[in-house]
């Protein structure tokens, strides 16, 4: 029996009464759970094995095999987030996103960088641009991170015009052939959202045409470097594109 903090990034439904649940952890990594019973009215686990459930789950740990999940405390309930269609669609993305990175690296600062992330959304900061930054982030740990610090081609620390996806990063004056020249806060910005500390935001104020660019690169990079493809990721530009056309 183990005491972990986690997140539930994932369930499905088991038999009549019970759920297969997938908890993100800083310690163990993807741990999958049967909660038995689950689905029952009058279970405890019933209000504690939704996806985006983040608290202490106690486990009968069985490494590499399915456990069993006896307990689940919650920490954080996200109450902003699960009663905004626009937060809980960025959220529910990061989750897919964050566990798809840990398939391929285990690294706990993962699973640290998307509570820190939810906690933001959740209180109010706004999604797009914390779902962004995650994003970038989470590039270094799949190995394809953009070059952020100098030219892509040459090198060059200085002269930088624009970023572009397809040639892995930021352009000098030399380098740049026929890539559009992006918003120099575009530039910018994606370097500081890199370096950032997501826990001590506390101000954010980037204009829609800024953080359709960064949106943009990220997009065109993630299709290029990554092979991920998430449904929750299109559905969520559908989204946009609405919420836009509303402004």
């Amino acid at each position: 029996m183990i005491e972990v903090e986690g997140i539930i990034v994932s369930e499905r439904d088991y038999k009549d009464t019970s759920k297969i649940v997938g908890i993100m952890t800083p310690t163990h990594g993807l741990i999958t759970c049967i909660a038995k019973g689950a689905k029952r009215l009058k279970s405890p686990l019933r209000s504690t094995t939704g996806k985006l459930t983040y608290g202490k789950f106690q486990i009968i740990y069985k490494e590499g095999k399915l456990s069993i999940l006896t307990e689940a405390d919650v920490i954080n309930i996200f109450k902003k987030i699960k009663t905004d269609i626009i937060c809980i669609s960025y959220a529910s993305f990061l989750v897919d996103l964050a566990e798809q990175v840990m398939k391929q690296n285990g690294n706990g600062e993962i699973y640290e960088l998307l509570i820190a992330g939810l906690k933001k959304i959740d209180e109010g900061f706004d999604p797009a641009v914390i779902t962004n930054i995650l994003e970038l982030k989470y590039l270094d740990y799949l190995g394809v991170m953009p070059v952020i610090d100098r030219c892509a081609v040459c090198g060059r620390t200085n002269s930088i015009s624009t970023i572009s996806a397809r040639r892995g990063g930021y352009l000098c004056n030399h380098c740049r052939k026929d890539e559009t020249v992006v918003d120099e806060r575009v530039v910018k910005l994606i370097r500081m959202f890199y370096y950032v500390d997501i826990s001590k935001i506390s101000k954010l104020d980037i204009s829609t045409s800024v953080k359709n660019g960064i949106d943009k690169f990220l997009d065109e990079y993630y299709d290029d470097y990554t092979g991920l493809y998430l449904k929750s990721k299109q559905f969520l530009k559908d989204l946009t594109k609405i919420s836009q056309k509303k402004e």
